[in-house]
């Protein structure tokens, strides 16, 4: 605001300067108010140039606009300034500490004097009294002569070259050690330093910068800047970015990242319209990503691999057969079995576990916001997994096509004598492929409602109902199926025996996988699970402990309340360990 003072209207700068600086000291907000007499004419001539700017479809539409406001914006008379106490909302240290567990990356982009942010940024925990404070700023005495003296060439050159040197001189800061350095250092940039900072020959030295920092501040951020650093970070470093505001000046950045997060509040709604979640408050960001974060990505991964396996053991049952009867063109199954497969008899056990499953509580979520990681890495939707779904998938279809074929190739089956014949052969497979993609749909359940069990065991009986029914239906509509299950596989002793050795023989290897990888392999959740059942999972040293063994050393605790008190209690213990070598 003060680069665009009239010479005459600079009257109270100083004075207003110093009490700007004194209200951000105390985190309030402020605002820097002007005014200019416009007469007719010119009034006139701006109202022209803003409806045509307005008017435009061109790309650059936005920019014409910008132009046409920053006309008139010129030659101001200084008022004065107001400063409005906005205090955090209720939780929300508590909620980034969190996070910050979670090992998620936190930048702050606030339009906010550089004073009040870092005020802000103490009160919320994300500085602490131990951290290098790097400061990129352009509110440098040789910088503002230069404004002064209105040669944008030589603005545009030294701000640059002053950039590039702060930056640089903030990674020299930075020791190899990666422990030590990003539980040590905050980043806060100001808004006359961010275009020169994402200009090309900068923009990766500023990333590296602000990657090894526990925390980034860019105060003094325009709307467009907001959303130019968002779409450098996601673009360059190819991560997951979410954008949590709740003004108008937040709709770029929220529409830039991967997911925005509005706050509905007294700024109005433009921010919740231009999201894709909206939330009331900012601490319920914490239930969002932790909890329901968590259990929808484990759905998710679960749900997809079992969609690979269910149709892969149905596949290759196919493909067996085919090769069994010498690629004669014999179908397996009837029509109406291939159709109704992911329909009826395999579809609702999946959708419950999408929908319902969960490995760990909502409360044990936030008390160990280290379970967040494992959708991170991606551990439970990695090739590996998905390889070991689809190989299971495998060796359970030659399991069932191998022991249905030994049951009934040789054997005497009806009572008249006759062996069974290829109708009741794939009846028996499917009924088999039916036992065991549902009873292995249980065993990867973690949390039983009444509606799973109505689904797994539901879509049993539904498979046996339709066999009944289908198959009385006259012979022009059951065809193949007719009187098979009624007449042939019900009265014999060796189709339920086998239907129960096939359902053995399957989910053995899969109870022993899970066995072997969960006493002597566990993932985080799986030791949560754990002390759950032994009853210690909400004692708070166990907590601690288990925390503590999960972190890595680029999960520090880095930002947030913990951090703060773990920091404190590292310096006493320095202190400490001083006196006693004195």
């Amino acid at each position: 605001m003060f680069k665009r003072l009239a010479p005459n209207g600079r009257k109270y700068e100083e004075e207003t300067r110093r009490h700007i600086n004194e209200y951000s000291d105390s985190g309030l907000r402020t605002l820097v108010l002007a005014y200019r007499v416009l007469d007719e004419k010119e009034y006139k001539e701006f109202n022209e140039k803003l409806n045509t700017a307005k008017a435009s479809v061109s790309a650059d539409r936005d920019v014409k606009i910008e132009q046409a406001a920053d006309s008139i914006e010129q030659d101001l008379i200084l008022l004065g300034a107001t400063a409005v106490e906005d205090k955090l909302q209720q939780g929300v240290p508590e909620c980034i500490d969190k996070l910050a567990q979670a090992g998620i990356k936190i930048w702050v982009l606030t339009g906010d004097k550089m004073e009040t942010a870092i005020n802000i940024g103490f009160a919320c925990s994300l500085l602490r009294q131990d951290m290098t404070q790097i400061i990129v700023t352009l509110e440098q005495p040789d910088i503002i002569a230069l404004e002064k003296d209105g040669d944008k060439y030589k603005i545009f050159k030294a701000s640059k070259k002053k950039v590039m040197s702060q930056i640089e001189d903030g990674i020299k800061q930075i020791p190899p050690s990666t422990k030590i350095s990003t539980a040590s250092f905050a980043l806060i940039i100001d808004g006359k330093s961010i275009p020169y900072a994402l200009e090309d020959d900068v923009k990766f030295k500023f990333l590296d910068l602000a990657i090894n920092c526990a925390s980034v501040i860019c105060c003094r951020s325009s709307p467009k800047q907001k959303a130019l650093v968002t779409r450098f970070v996601k673009q360059v470093t190819h991560k997951v970015t979410l954008a949590i505001g709740d003004g108008a000046n937040d709709v770029g950045m929220l529409q830039e990242a991967d997911i925005g997060v509005g706050i509905s509040g007294a700024e109005g709604m433009q921010a919740v319209m231009a999201s894709d979640v909206a939330v009331a408050q900012f601490r319920f960001l914490e239930r969002l990503l932790l909890v329901h974060g968590h259990w929808c990505y484990r759905r998710i991964s679960v749900m997809i691999c079992y969609f690979f396996y269910k149709n892969v053991t149905f596949g290759v049952t196919l493909f067996l057969y085919e090769a069994f009867a010498s690629f004669s063109g014999k179908p397996a199954y009837n029509d109406w079995f291939l159709s109704l497969y992911n329909v009826f008899f395999t579809s609702l056990p999946v959708i419950a576990l999408g929908v319902f499953d969960q490995d760990v509580s909502a409360r044990l979520c936030i008390q160990y916001p280290q379970l967040y990681q494992e959708g991170v890495q991606n551990i439970l939707f990695s090739w590996c997994r998905i390889l070991g779904w689809m190989l299971n998938g495998v060796m359970n279809a030659v399991l069932i096509f191998f022991f249905c074929i030994t049951t009934f190739e040789d054997q005497v089956f009806r009572r008249d004598g006759q062996v069974a014949g290829l109708d009741a052969l794939g009846v028996a497979m499917y009924t088999c492929i039916v036992w065991v993609v549902n009873c292995q749909m249980a065993l990867s359940v973690n949390y039983f409602t009444i509606i799973q069990h109505i689904f797994i065991w539901g879509s049993i009986a539904v498979w046996y109902l339709f066999l009944i029914v289908y198959g009385s239906m006259n012979p022009r509509f059951s065809t193949t199926a007719y009187m098979v299950f009624i007449e042939q596989l019900a009265p014999a002793l060796s189709f339920w025996l086998v239907t129960l050795f096939v359902v053995l023989a399957t989910l053995v290897p899969y109870f022993t996988y899970a066995a072997i990888q969960i006493r002597f392999f566990p993932m985080f959740h799986n030791k949560i699970q754990w002390k759950r059942y032994l009853g210690k999972a909400e004692d708070p040293e166990v907590a601690r402990q288990l925390s503590s063994r999960h972190r890595t050393s680029s999960q520090q605790r880095m930002v947030g309340i913990s951090a703060r008190r773990d920091g404190k209690a590292m310096q006493i213990t320095r202190e400490t360990e001083i006196e006693v070598q004195e």
